[in-house]
């Protein structure tokens, strides 16, 4: 049985709300799921899962959430490449500049990305509610 995480930042509940849905999807699929926060997450996990979900909202200028997320994440970059993984986060302003900056590097540092990222503007709504399963499916398929 395939083995996923979907590990998350989320400030105002949107990006969690959107982990959830991504593991929704990766149980639908018939694999197992972890959810964890990214303070929960450290880069010594990463062999432990065939695939990993992250999700960490716009933050400043376009970036990621500063404080605990990136930490996280640049530890885990050396770990990405040949790694099945997907990206999604919600946004209040901006056009999504930071997720296409993030896939971007993902990519450089040799990870697989199973599908496109998924980002929504505040609340998911019924689009990206249906895209964020469908991540979670694309995961473990």
């Amino acid at each position: 049985m395939s083995k996923a995480a979907v590990v998350y930042w989320s400030g105002t509940g949107n990006t969690q709300a959107m982990a959830e849905l991504v593991a929704a999807g990766v149980t639908e699929a018939g694999a197992e799921v972890a959810v964890m926060t990214s303070a929960e997450f450290h880069a010594a996990m990463m062999d432990e899962y065939d695939a990993i979900a992250f999700g960490c909202p716009s933050m400043g200028a376009e970036q990621l959430e500063e404080e605990e997320f990136e930490p996280m994440f640049e530890e885990c970059r050396s770990k990405l490449s040949g790694k099945k993984i997907a990206l999604f986060g919600s946004y209040g302003w901006g056009d999504g500049e930071w997720m296409r900056s993030w896939e971007e590097q993902c990519a450089a540092d040799g990870a697989v990305l199973v599908c496109d990222f998924v980002i929504c503007c505040e609340a998911p709504d019924d689009a990206t509610a249906a895209a964020c399963a469908a991540m979670g499916k694309a995961l473990v398929s």
